[in-house]
């Protein structure tokens, strides 16, 4: 990965983290306290294995880790060597979302922060196998749950993001059954694969 492409995808990789951040206060008002407690203490004082906890091993132990501050400055605490970015979880969420992603993820994040059409032909894969931070299952920029916005929980899963073709024959309703695979932000040049699995 060039210098370039490494920091755009390191960047996209922290507004996300960043927006996520942002959907916590309403949500986790109104979030019971055993879901702000199921975060496990190596989050806080590990931020690398939490960061690694997101993606199998054989992904997470040659990734990069980098976090990401309130302010949305990024530190790299390890330099990776095979093209995927891990981030700790959001100690500010309502539950715990580390996550992986691998460098077409990157770009295709990118293209939803900054409200841009994704990059044509580049499917990633991005892991969050201790789960995610609730969001709209319709509104890919909702900041918070409304009566209209079908704010879903997810458990841990992984994502197959960039390609239309991978969509077909699965379920894409604004309420979807999350223990089975389903399409996240239909109808929206954003829709990707939400993928449950096993959680660690």
């Amino acid at each position: 990965m060039t210098s370039k492409s490494f920091q755009i995808t390191l960047l996209a990789g922290a507004v996300l983290a960043v927006s996520a951040c942002s959907k916590a206060g309403t949500y986790a008002a109104e979030n019971n306290t055993a879901t702000a407690e199921t975060k496990t203490t190596s989050a806080t004082n590990d931020p690398v294995a939490s960061a690694e906890s997101a993606a199998p091993a054989a992904v997470a132990h040659d990734a990069s880790i980098v976090t990401v501050d309130a302010s949305g400055a990024m530190t790299t605490m390890r330099k990776g060597s095979n093209g995927w970015t891990c981030m700790p979880d959001a100690p500010d969420t309502p539950g715990p979302d580390p996550m992986c992603f691998d460098q077409n993820s990157g770009k295709w994040v990118d293209a939803w922060v900054h409200h841009k059409p994704p990059p044509a032909g580049s499917a990633g894969v991005m892991y969050m196998l201790e789960g995610g931070t609730d969001a709209s299952n319709t509104d890919p920029y909702a900041t918070k749950p409304t009566a209209e916005n079908d704010w879903v929980k997810t458990g841990p899963h992984l994502m197959i993001v960039g390609s239309k073709e991978i969509l077909a024959g699965h379920p894409s309703g604004p309420k979807p059954d999350t223990s089975v695979p389903y399409v996240m932000w239909a109808g929206t040049p954003y829709a990707h694969l939400m993928v449950p699995v096993k959680g660690t």
